[in-house]
């Protein structure tokens, strides 16, 4: 109800009245003031809080340590408004603060991280004589995990500001106004020190102090920053871990073989060069085909575990120069068994001379025991001859020699023990092979570990990102007509991964020259042959002729001639 010049309310007149709604006008207008204060109050410290959630949603995104480092100082730098910036890491034992990024706007200067400029600058020692190093201000944090905020270096005393100065004389800086903050991770461990340099007034650009309200804010960042900076490191280093099992293993498994090492490391070397070869090709058949980071990753480690499953493989296998190779070559048992045989003749000889002697014989017929003596001899020596060359996989069994062999084998000969074979029915076996060293048994146990690279890999936990690796690696015996092994894929099934791996380890193992069983192959027969088994329809056409047009075996002997 309004108020009318006579009324009265509680015993207050229109007068009072009028005077209080006038002070009410006062104070409204005070209480307006005040919430727009408030407001925009409430809107900085809105945008602040939004602005560290953007941060800490960004920070803990990075993967990358050096990109990471980077924007930690960057955004530091810019909720500040400062010109400069570094940030130190503390080395593993604590001793030192070693420089990691280095930013300054006005000596356009960027170093460390991803910028490709190395930071020539001496670590920070944190102790000195074996006592704290006050001295120095970013070490001074480190050890005491005090945030220092200095207005002026030129007028500040407590620290040795040598450097700086030194910087300035040198470049024509002026160095002024430091904040230098603890890098504190979730276990609350000083990891390393985030030194802000000169903040500027964002309207006149006049380098001041760093404000107080500030300071909060950035350490609440590198809190952020140190946790995140922490996560990456620990996700780097099981990530180096898991590469340091992986290629322990992978060179577990060529040391079991003294011919075979480095033939793991080559593979990978010649299916990251097919890969990146795809990757650049803007021509069909590869146009549309490009492999991501985390893919040439999936290629790079199934490849470097193409060959795990060897692990199970009896060693005399990898490497089995000779027909009859087990944990020595048999040869030697059939030389020393065949001298056996001869000193049995030479004996049997001595005994039926001794007798013609005694008997009153004629010279004629000791002649003719010597005669049948030699012969004897000459054919043991002969059919050991035969078995000599047939134990060496570079001899392709002709049937004249495996007749020959067979007839051996059925010979006997006898010992007071009793009667014995001249060859056993295993070493048999392992002569009558036609072309190599291995027997059906035997090659069907070498095949074998390509099925056991899948077995075994698929019990690994591999993460997401890598979880095609067990396929991949254990399709490098396939071929596209499906006569491969360990599961006889087709083309339709058989993934580019393990098509470009398998075209890697076919021309490492047609070019290796460490191999035992045969002899060094030229490049042109191995791309004869690789030619060949491209029209069978045995290896992928599209990547062998990538391989061939783009000429990258010169480019693999080159890398390797490098790095002897």
């Amino acid at each position: 109800m309004p108020f009318s010049s006579k009324s009265v309310n509680g015993g207050i007149t229109t007068d009072t009245c009028a005077e209080n709604f006038s002070q009410d006008k006062r104070l409204d207008k005070l209480l307006k003031s005040v919430l727009s204060e408030v407001k925009v109050y409430a809107e900085a410290q809105i945008k602040h809080i939004k602005q560290g959630a953007q941060i800490g949603l960004a920070l803990s995104c990075i993967k990358d340590i050096n990109r990471l480092l980077e924007m930690i100082v960057l955004e530091a730098r810019v909720m500040s408004n400062a010109d400069a910036g570094t940030l130190y890491i503390t080395d593993k034992e604590n001793k030192h603060l070693n420089f990691k990024i280095m930013q300054n706007d006005t000596m356009n200067v960027r170093m460390g991280g991803t910028s490709g400029v190395e930071i020539d600058l001496p670590s920070v020692p944190l102790y000195r004589d074996g006592k704290p190093n006050h001295s120095n201000v970013s070490s001074h944090v480190a050890v005491s995990g005090e945030i220092v905020n200095i207005p002026d270096v030129y007028e500040t005393e407590g620290f040795d500001f040598t450097g700086p100065k030194k910087y300035d004389a040198t470049t024509g800086y002026r160095s002024k106004s430091m904040l230098v903050i603890p890098l504190r991770n979730h276990e609350n461990d000083i990891i390393g020190v985030l030194q802000l340099l000169n903040a500027k007034n964002p309207e006149t650009g006049e380098i001041i102090g760093f404000s107080n309200e500030y300071v909060d804010e950035i350490a609440s960042l590198a809190s952020q920053a140190a946790v995140a900076l922490t996560n990456t490191q620990l996700i780097q280093d099981l990530k180096n871990l898991f590469y340091a099992f992986i290629k322990s293993i992978a060179t577990a498994i060529d040391e079991k073989s003294p011919y075979t090492g480095g033939h793991i490391n080559r593979v990978v070397d010649l299916s990251m060069m097919i890969a990146e070869k795809i990757n650049e090709t803007k021509s069909p058949p590869f146009k549309d085909i490009t492999f991501n980071d985390n893919e040439m990753e999936e290629i790079r480690i199934a490849a470097w575990m193409h060959d795990v499953g060897k692990i199970t493989t009896p060693e005399y296998m990898i490497d089995k120069r000779t027909k009859l190779q087990t944990i020595f070559d048999r040869i030697n048992l059939i030389e020393t068994r065949f001298n056996l045989i001869a000193k049995i003749f030479e004996n049997e000889y001595l005994a039926k001379k001794l007798d013609l002697i005694q008997k009153g014989s004629g010279d004629e017929e000791i002649k003719r025991l010597d005669s049948e003596l030699s012969e004897k001899l000459d054919g043991l020596d002969g059919d050991l001859q035969v078995i000599r060359a047939c134990n060496l996989p570079g001899e392709f069994l002709t049937d004249e020699n495996a007749k020959r062999i067979k007839d051996i084998a059925a010979r006997k000969y006898l010992t007071p023990g009793g009667e014995h074979a001249y060859i056993t029915g295993e070493e048999l076996e392992n002569l009558l092979v036609r072309k190599g060293s291995l027997t059906d048994m035997e090659r069907r146990i070498i095949e074998n570990h390509a099925a056991f690279t899948y077995k075994i890999l698929t019990h690994l936990p591999f993460p997401r990102k890598l979880t095609n690796v067990p396929e991949y690696a254990s399709g490098h015996h396939e071929k596209l007509d499906g006569s491969g092994y360990p599961r006889a894929l087709t083309a339709e099934n058989m993934p580019l991964q393990s098509r470009i791996i398998a075209v890697a380890d076919i021309f490492e193992a047609l070019t290796a020259k460490d191999r035992p069983y045969k002899k060094p192959m030229l490049l042109s027969q191995s791309l004869d042959i690789m030619n060949k088994m491209k029209n069978d329809n045995h290896i992928d056409s599209d990547i062998y002729s990538l391989f061939i047009e783009n000429r990258l075996y010169e480019k693999y002997f080159l890398k390797a001639a490098e790095s002897k």
